[in-house]
């Protein structure tokens, strides 16, 4: 069984000077933010977004309703923030507050000046370790810059409700949410091994995962079930468990628990986490040397490799179904990764052939 030893020894963590957030973002979350990135005027885009959206009064409704996190407030989710951050090499932590909430629950919101908020249940039920792997992932959120898209999203999906009676323009969204929802679902697991890193204690951040899908009492949960819980979720079942999966993920912003689970142990035994520890990572200096280009084709990569690994059955079949099912989800990797070089060209072109660095 799972238990928790408040008289274990403190961790020694390994500070990473000046990490970038490369080195955590999954393949498809860093090939589509690099994608955007170099879009030529979509700075722009995002702008006039939130001129529709006031940014400034959605943090006044925090500041006025919810606890701001300081030395004073909440000085042990503060001390556990400043470690987070310490070990992620942030040198500005964003404002941190606490909202009344009684689910394991955070989120990083804004443009200009993205802020963290977390919920009261999350600093009721979570013991250190897995406070401090939440707050690194929400630290993970704003140095990838996820916030800003994750808002664009919440304002697209408002959009959707407010036109629901115009059936063509509803498709259209619909369709854009869903290729954001997808996005999304990817930048959470970058957002996992963030959280891992700033706390460099796996099994703390299974146990955040296992209280998220199991409300926080770990006294009759076994992490090993857990994970064998997973690996059924994965590849168990049939085909109406595939549609039924397809059908529970297309419009959630937020993988399964277990699924998350599942892929943290991957990057785990993928021996990248270790390599990162002992200091072979992206450096933030070296942002701006980035190639958007090997960004998609790496993106373009794990989404085949993620295709001829997956044990679903759905997925089984179409590789069954022979040549011709490959042949397309390589065509559509070429175009992605096509598309991706011309918008590169053109962004080097624009800017006098610099690239853009990370923001």
């Amino acid at each position: 069984m799972t238990t928790e030893d408040d008289n274990r020894p403190a961790r020694r963590r390994v500070t990473l000077t000046g990490i970038s957030s490369r080195a955590w973002e999954h393949p498809a979350d860093r090939g589509a933010l690099s994608a955007l990135r170099e879009l030529r005027g979509f700075d722009d885009v995002v702008k006039t977004f939130f001129g529709m959206w006031n940014e400034r009064g959605f943090r006044l409704m925090f500041l006025a309703g919810a606890i701001r996190v300081d030395h004073r407030q909440y000085p042990r989710v503060y001390q556990l923030f400043a470690e987070a951050g310490s070990t992620l090499d942030v040198a500005e932590l964003p404002e941190l507050f606490v909202t009344p909430d009684p689910r394991i629950n955070g989120q990083a919101i804004g443009l200009d000046r993205p802020f963290i908020v977390i919920t009261t249940g999350a600093v009721d039920t979570l013991d250190d370790d897995e406070l401090r792997a939440l707050l690194g992932h929400e630290i993970g959120h704003v140095r990838s810059g996820h916030a800003v898209y994750k808002t664009i999203l919440q304002i697209l999906t408002g959009w959707l409700a407010s036109i629901s009676w115009l059936p063509v323009g509803v498709m259209a969204l619909r369709a854009i949410i869903a290729a954001m929802y997808e996005w999304w679902r990817k930048a959470e697991l970058s957002a996992d091994r963030a959280g891992l890193l700033a706390g460099q204690d796996p099994a703390a951040s299974l146990r955040l995962l296992m209280k998220l899908a199991g409300g926080g009492d770990l006294s009759q949960i076994d992490t090993a079930a857990f994970l064998e819980q997973a690996a059924e979720y994965e590849g168990g079942g049939d085909l109406r468990d595939s549609l039924h999966k397809i059908g529970m993920t297309a419009w959630s912003s937020h993988p399964v628990p277990v699924a998350r689970a599942a892929e943290l142990r991957k990057w785990i035994d993928s021996g990248e986490y270790a390599q990162i520890l002992g200091g072979d990572y992206p450096r933030r200096d070296s942002d701006g040397d980035a190639s958007v280009t090997e960004d998609v084709k790496a993106a373009a990569k794990a989404y085949r490799e993620d295709f001829a690994t997956s044990q679903d059955p759905l997925v089984g079949l179409v590789r069954r179904l022979g040549g011709g099912a490959a042949d397309l989800a390589g065509a559509a990797a070429g175009k992605a990764y096509g598309w991706a070089s011309d918008a590169a060209r053109r962004g080097r072109r624009d800017n006098g052939g610099e690239g853009t660095p990370d923001a």
